[in-house]
Order: C-alpha cells, then structure tokens, then sequence
C-alpha cells in the first residue's frame, strides 16, 4: 500500500472504465475498452490513447464484452496494483476465447517492467505498449491482428504527446487535469517511476495553454497542472529565443481567464521556488494550495531514499510558503518503515507533522518495488506489524491535526466552485474552496459550475458543511 511516485492515487478511481465526456454522432464499427489504474497521469494517458483510437476508427465503450479491443493502463508502484491487473487479465482471457479476433493489451508502467512475463509466461496479452509508444498503437494493433505478439516499450527523450487533443474523461465536466511534463529525474531510491517513463522532459508550453483555453471554452472552470515534479518544468523554444519556467507557465494559464482556477501537482520540496509563490500570490484564480511530499521526518532516511533535502531544510520550506501565503493549503506524502527505520526516525516524522499540520496526507508504509535503487542497495528489514504499526500511528496523529484545522473554518466564508451533486443527498451540492477543502451547501438554484460563496455553519473530520450567502 504505497503511492511511491507521490502522486495522488484515487482510490474510487481504480480499475475504472473509460468513458467520454461528450459523445459524437460519428458511428463506430470498431470499440475499444479500457480500464486504468494508478495516479492521475495514468488517466490523462488513457485520455491521449482515446484520442489516438478515435483517429483509427475505434469507439469508447464501458462493455468489455462488445469490445474488439480490450487495454489496461497500468501502475507499477504498488504490488496490490499489478495483482488486481493480472487477476482482470485473466477474466478477460476467457472473454476473449469466447469472442474471435478480440486482442488484450497492457499499457501503461506495468508494461515496461514485466513485458516478458505478461507475453509469453503467461499469455495473457497479445500486445504490450509503454507510456511514450502510445503513437505506435495502431501498427501495434494491426501486427498483433495477424497473430504476432507486439510490443514498444522504448522510453523516449522527446515525446510529450503535445500535440494530441485528449478525449476527456466522463467526468465532473468541470475539473481537468492538463499534463504539462513526462518523466522523472528525481532518482528517489523507492520510487520506480523513472525507470518506467523515463527522464524529464517539458511539454511546449503553448499546447498546454491552448488544451487549457479549449477546456475553458468548454465548460471547464479548473484545470490541474500535472507532472511528476511540475516545478522543475522548462521549456525552451526550437529557435532558443524563448525559455519558460514553471512560474511563468501558471501565470500564463492564470491569464487565460480569471474564472479558470488553477492547480498544481506534484511539487518537490528541492525545486518549489519562491518566484511560484509570487505567481501564486499575484493571481486570485491560483489556487492557494500545495502538495508537498516530505515521506519522512528524518533526515537521515531523507538520505537513504535520496530526497536531496533535509528535515531542517523542508521545515524552512514550510515556514517560507507559510510566511508568503498565510492561507495556503498544505497536503503531504508520508512512507512508513522504509529500510533501517528506527522508532527515533518515526517520532520525527510524527514530530514534523505536527508542525507542518497538514491539510491532507496521504501514509503509506513502505513496500519494496522491483527495479527501485532500495531494492538493490538496501535490506526492507522493517517488519510488516511494526510498519502497519508506525502507519496506524501516522494516521491517527494527521486525522487529529486534519479535526483541528477544519474546526478553525467554522465560522469563514469561502468562495467555492461547484463540482457536482453531494453523494449523501440529492438537495446538497459539493465543491472545493481554495485550499482543496471540499465543502456541502444546499442546492437552492445554483448548478455544477457556479462559484458560490458559502459560510461554514460546521463540519466532520473531512468535510465542511455550510449555506450559501450574499
């Protein structure tokens, strides 16, 4: 159980079915069907690969059975992950003996990582694609049509998949992520994500702008700038003449239009810089709220997973965003157990997180991932009941401090966008304020959408409740 990439895993997202937002009048004599795991940039991924089918033919559908191609975009860093990939693999192996010229395949990390055994142990797949091949999908499909097994699992320095137009997701219609970046050069010794889609490489920043002005145009009214460590993005103009930095990227996104509100994920502590800051504190549209992944409180485990900063360099980092943003919302990452872990090493992270006071956390006690730099340098020699252990503590200490801060809100207005219907009640609405809180208020005329500025009457451990106001 472990987000090793520090990107936030939707755990009611897993496994779902692709679906459009909006559906065409155009008829398909071809379906395609996926279901992705993992992180945001997964779904992002199966958004570029929708788009790609589109082009060749191939229509979206949530019925496997009716499919003639059946894909999974899969995760690697976690071990329940793969398995609940191969267990679907193989109920749709029997699907597919019972449905002539049906073709299975893998995309995604999961992959790249065990391509060999999924071909040809297994034979549970007919073609296996990784997370920069994802153009060679259609002589991938033909190939494998012919009863060739196909595979491109070739990382790349260059693809970003700028200039796709991505299928969005049946979601929300009002949230978006946007990926800005692909790939990692931050060498984390527990993470496999740079071994799985490669070095880090900027999107042109103009596509990424014009994909944000398009889904405003639409209806959108946030977008979320996605990458592995999205503040060390740079991108340099074919010709040189132009080079812009992540800072200068939200302000441009920020410009678009001031009821587009902006997010960002994920930040590395080593490269936020206070030029981001700035930018956020000059646009009322950026959302004030960053997700800062510490994993540990101390140092010398820091050092170990290869993080680059330590416990007393991340708190100033802290204290300088606190200093700059007063309000800002602050959620975090957090591995419990991780190689050598001493009791002395988890009471700092208990202690740093009592002083950071996270909004949200996302714990997790380590599980060691084939290919990770820990798993050849280092012994996992913390035992599972002392890791679960550390973790229960971890989590009762962030949902006491998580109490505390949403009881401090009782009482403040805030404007909210709103997303959607609450699940509890047909007579509510939910959305989010500024710093990522998620806010219930009576439906009365207001619609997904709207902003609507509400006063927080009360609220659970999770949850503000409140009424809308003038």
């Amino acid at each position: 159980m472990l987000d090793l990439d520090t990107k936030v895993h939707d755990e009611s997202r897993q496994g779902e079915a692709f679906a459009p937002a909006t559906t065409g009048t155009q008829t398909y004599t071809k379906k395609f069907y996926i279901e992705s795991y993992g992180c945001a940039m997964n779904f992002n991924d199966s958004e570029i690969v929708a788009s790609i089918l589109g082009e060749e033919g191939y229509g979206p559908t949530r019925n496997a059975e009716e499919a003639s191609l059946i894909l999974l975009n899969t995760c690697s860093i976690r071990d329940k992950a793969e398995q609940t990939v191969r267990k679907r693999l193989t109920e749709f192996k029997k699907i597919k003996q019972q449905t002539p010229g049906m073709l299975v395949g893998v995309l995604g990390c999961m992959a790249e990582r065990i391509k060999g055994k999924l071909l040809e142990e297994e034979k549970l797949v007919d073609l296996v694609v990784g997370p920069d091949a994802y153009r060679s999908l259609p002589a991938l499909i033909a190939e494998a049509g012919t009863g060739q097994k196909s595979v491109n699992v070739l990382l790349s320095r260059e693809e970003t998949y700028g200039d796709i137009s991505p299928v969005r997701l049946d979601n929300n219609g009002v949230t978006s992520f946007v990926s800005i970046m692909r790939g990692c050069n931050n060498m984390c010794s527990f993470c496999v994500v740079p071994f799985t889609r490669g070095r880090e490489r900027s999107r042109d920043a103009y596509s990424i702008v014009r994909e944000a002005e398009d889904l405003f145009a639409n209806g959108y009214r946030e977008v979320t700038l996605l990458g592995q460590n999205v503040d060390s993005y740079y991108w340099t103009s074919n010709d040189g003449s132009e080079t812009i930095t992540f800072a200068m990227l939200l302000e441009k996104v920020a410009l678009i239009n001031p009821l587009l509100r902006v997010r960002f994920s994920t930040s590395h502590p080593k490269d936020i810089t206070d030029e981001v800051l700035f930018t956020m504190l000059k646009y009322d549209n950026i959302c004030n709220y960053i997700h800062l992944p510490v994993q540990s409180g101390s140092s010398r485990i820091l050092q170990l997973m290869n993080r680059t900063y330590t416990r007393e360099w991340y708190i100033k980092k802290v204290d300088r965003i606190r200093e700059l943003i007063p309000d800002c919302g602050l959620s975090t990452d957090v591995i419990t157990g991780f190689c050598t872990e001493t009791e002395e090493d988890h009471q700092e992270t208990l202690s740093l997180m009592r002083y950071a006071r996270y909004d949200l956390s996302y714990m997790y006690f380590y599980s060691e991932r084939p290919g990770t730099l820990a798993e050849r340098r280092y012994t996992d020699d913390v035992p599972e009941e002392v890791k679960k252990r550390r973790l229960a503590e971890v989590v009762a200490l962030h949902r006491d401090i998580s109490q505390e801060n949403m009881l401090k809100e009782v009482g403040r207005t805030f404007k909210v966008l709103v997303e959607g219907t609450s699940k509890r009640s047909d007579e509510q609405l939910f959305g989010r304020n500024d710093q990522n809180k998620v806010i219930v208020f009576p439906k009365e005329n207001f619609k997904k959408g709207d902003y609507v500025m509400v006063k927080v009457e009360s609220c659970t451990s999770g949850t503000l409740i409140g009424k809308a106001v003038q």
